[in-house]
């Protein structure tokens, strides 16, 4: 028998647990009675299922191989011809050496123990046999490390993709290939058609909905393949960002250029498009001649009334093993302080920094100002806490004098992250001015506001404009400490002040998932007129 209801497939490029906007997409269609499946991609060799508050949730492991680009497995001639033919064999040949180096030891230790019981021709023949193995190893020695060496070199020019030889290929394969060209820059993309292409194909969903670059190819493809079976499918693109403006994820010069060919190529097979930001869909209506403004779902956080048990999400694999430790999945667990995983007092003001930790994120003018900003302590919400990003924060913080002011913490659950963050004083976003920084309120801005909190954010555009015209915070120009030092003093001096703002200015009802959802299930009512 056929499924009555209609039948939803969202892809997202990750592990679904940190994305909050697809758990909650996953959740809200879910609940309005449709058939939801949430594929994302598991960390490791396993495969793992689940079930998010009525959407079923695979995690599907990405196979290695395509994750390299052809030119890393050329041999290496004629680019070194002192280089091995690949890097396999150069570190054969370094481990050889190795073991042969570990044999002639033996050997030596033996001769020094036993030659003197050898009669004297055999104890000479042993002796000039040994030296001559020494040389010949010595002269073999000296010959493998360079080539190795060699090899290791081209290998990293390679790997990092910036010697005029690799530059003019690049161009050569965009001049030559137009928006096919990806598949030549940055074949990795094709794992994600390997892992979720004949899963999709078996669901035989209504809709598609693929969540940010990564996946659009994936879903332009199945919609194709189901089209010509006969199957009206649509397809939802969710583009949660403006790729022509952000800082690449990947430092290798081909990675931005692949994934702007691939998002160009498959954009037109989107029969609705969803994004964050008015601005940032109308960068989209002029970059893909769009025939409408894509509709706008904000990465507004859910209503902090509604949070309870339904937001438990686990993942087992076919053995039951879970995906992650049972204690991350405890949705029963009360939200933690956010003091009290700092360590201090409700009387120290707190400044909080609550996402991403990168280099363009700004995080160190946070620190870069603590000196200036005597008595108060800054607790940075990152992944990744001990990665080496956070531990540069660190450590510049004990340079400064101010190592036992800065706190770097793990995530909370989604849901947890307003009741968290309300304890701090004022959060901040000191983002840098990046294309894609300019033109959307991001997640950790309605966090914020509804955490009740005074927000100090840099002066880009969409985010600074709402502050100034709600009272809701201070502004300070971008990577610039004195500013900002201004602006936290200002913010510290009169906090009632710009909290009355969210008693008026700020709707904040407005800016609630309950509220975005809505504006999802119209999308796809229209999509599958009903």
């Amino acid at each position: 028998m056929s499924n009555p209801r209609p039948r939803i497939v969202m892809l997202v490029h990750n592990n679904v647990k940190g994305d909050s906007r697809v758990q909650k997409q996953a959740r809200s269609v879910a609940a309005l009675g449709w058939d939801v499946t949430l594929l994302g991609v598991s960390a490791g060799r396993r495969r793992f299922t689940g079930d998010l508050g009525g959407a079923k949730v695979e995690l599907i492991p990405l196979e290695p191989g395509l994750h390299q680009r052809p030119h890393e497995l050329r041999t290496s001639f004629p680019r070194d011809p002192l280089a091995y033919g690949n890097a396999l064999k150069a570190r054969w040949k370094d481990q050889h050496l190795q073991a042969r180096r570990a044999d002639l030891g033996a050997a030596k230790a033996e001769y020094k123990l036993y030659g003197h019981r050898l009669p004297a021709p055999r104890r000479a023949l042993a002796w000039t046999t040994l030296q001559a193995r020494r040389v010949g190893f010595k002269l073999d020695a000296k010959w493998t490390k360079l080539r190795v060496r060699h090899t290791d070199a081209l290998l990293e020019r390679r790997l990092l993709g910036t010697a005029p030889f690799d530059m003019a290929i690049t161009k050569f394969w965009i001049k030559t290939m137009g928006d096919r060209a990806w598949r030549r820059l940055d074949p990795d993309l094709w794992r994600y058609e390997l892992a979720f292409g004949k899963v999709i194909d078996k669901l035989e969903p209504d809709v598609i909905h693929a969540n940010d670059f990564p996946v659009l190819g994936v879903g332009a493809r199945a919609k194709l393949r189901a089209l010509a079976k006969g199957r009206n499918v649509k397809l939802v693109w969710d583009a949660h960002e403006y790729l022509a403006g952000i800082k690449p994820w990947r430092p290798h010069p081909r990675w931005h250029p692949a994934q702007l060919a691939h998002q160009a190529e498959y954009a037109p097979y989107a029969d609705a498009v969803v994004t964050v930001s008015a601005e940032l869909g109308e960068l989209l209506v002029r970059d893909f001649h769009l025939s409408e403004p894509p509709a706008v779902v904000l990465n507004a956080p859910g209503d902090p009334a509604r949070a309870g048990h339904e937001h438990e999400f686990a993942v087992v694999d076919v053995k039951g093993r879970p995906g992650w430790p049972a204690a991350e999945s405890d949705a029963a667990a009360e939200v933690p302080s956010l003091r009290g995983r700092c360590g201090i007092g409700h009387d120290v003001p707190l400044m909080v920094y609550s996402g991403a930790g990168a280099p363009q994120r700004g995080l160190d003018t946070m620190v870069e100002a603590l000196p200036d900003l005597p008595g108060v302590h800054a607790a940075f919400i990152v992944p990744k806490p001990e990665g080496q990003y956070a531990m540069s924060l660190l450590a510049r913080a004990a340079e400064l004098g101010a190592a036992d002011r800065v706190h770097l913490l793990p995530y909370v659950e989604h849901y947890q992250v307003v009741e968290h963050l309300a304890e701090a004083d004022f959060g901040v976003i000191p983002i840098h001015h990046w294309p894609n920084h300019e033109i959307a309120l991001i997640t950790k801005f309605f966090e914020y506001a509804h955490a009740r909190l005074p927000i100090v954010v840099s002066d880009v555009e969409a985010m600074g404009n709402t502050v100034r015209a709600t009272g809701q915070g201070e502004v300070f120009t971008a990577e610039d400490t004195a500013d900002f030092t201004r602006a936290a003093r200002a913010v510290l001096a009169d906090p009632g002040r710009y909290r009355k703002a969210y008693d008026g200015p700020v709707d904040l009802d407005a800016w609630t998932w309950e509220r975005q959802a809505e504006v999802l299930a119209g999308v796809y009512r229209r999509l599958l007129g009903s």
